[in-house]
């Protein structure tokens, strides 16, 4: 068994990411086809000249991050709240969130934008997209922040509050210094999760709101498009990184 588990590992890692490796290749492939024919830039460059994909990258990188900061924000107080009064059942259907299909998620919140839209004079659009992936996110980030919490010793707060400080004074100086690593990673998961949906985004997005994800579909369903591997590796890359940071804020 010892020794098939490293065989067994790398079974799994490979299975896991050499599509994305394949991918990447590729997007250096001057043939558009999945036919190695030399290293080339060429797909590279026809990224960076097509608009309609850049103006979506920059919609994706906008929406999340707004509402990653809205959401760390947000799910910091209530990861804290909850640490401090406890409440089991709330912390319970904090997951339902996390479990709910996407698909439901993202029918929900139009109808409730189609609800509110009867009384309000408003369409839908980036503000919407930002306001339902602030809705999703905050989830992932009360648990990350909750987990860090579980670390912290509560009688730390109460020995500042002995010595003078206020409550305030006691959670600025004590409490989010130690929570400062896991309210990193927390962003970083938030804005990860937030960049790369689709299913949600594609549901409450208005005609001036695509994001990159939408694009991609849209063209990937067109046929092959080796800018699209190209964009592709590129997410993978910077995503990865991301990951990678979060992972090691949350061991900090």
């Amino acid at each position: 068994m010892r020794r098939a588990l490293p065989a067994i590992a790398a079974l799994t890692y490979a299975f896991l990411h050499l599509p994305l490796a394949v991918l990447m290749v590729f997007s250096f492939n001057e043939s558009r086809f999945t036919v190695w024919e030399g290293f080339s830039l060429h797909w590279y460059r026809e990224l960076f000249a097509d608009a309609r994909m850049m103006e979506a990258t920059w919609n994706s990188l906008f929406i999340a991050a707004t509402a990653t900061a809205a959401a760390t924000v947000m799910g910091t107080a209530c990861a804290y709240g909850l640490w401090k009064r406890g409440a089991p059942i709330l912390s319970g259907t904090l997951y339902l969130s996390l479990v709910t299909p996407e698909i439901v998620t993202g029918v929900s919140m139009l109808a409730f934008y189609q609800f509110l839209f009867r009384y309000m004079d408003l369409r839908l659009g980036l503000h919407t997209v930002i306001l339902a992936h602030i809705a999703f996110s905050i989830a992932f980030v009360v648990v990350v922040v909750k987990a860090r919490l579980k670390t912290v010793d509560a009688s730390l707060e109460e020995a500042a509050m002995d010595l003078g400080a206020t409550h305030w004074g006691a959670f600025w100086r004590v409490t989010l210094p130690a929570l400062g690593p896991g309210i990193a990673a927390a962003a970083l998961l938030a804005f990860t999760i937030s960049f790369d949906d689709y299913v949600i985004t594609s549901l409450v997005a208005g005609v001036d709101s695509e994001t990159l994800p939408m694009v991609i579909y849209a063209m990937a369903r067109r046929g092959v498009n080796p800018t699209v591997n190209a964009i592709s590796a590129l997410i993978v890359a910077g995503l990865g990184v991301f990951i990678l940071i979060a992972e090691r804020l949350q061991e900090a």
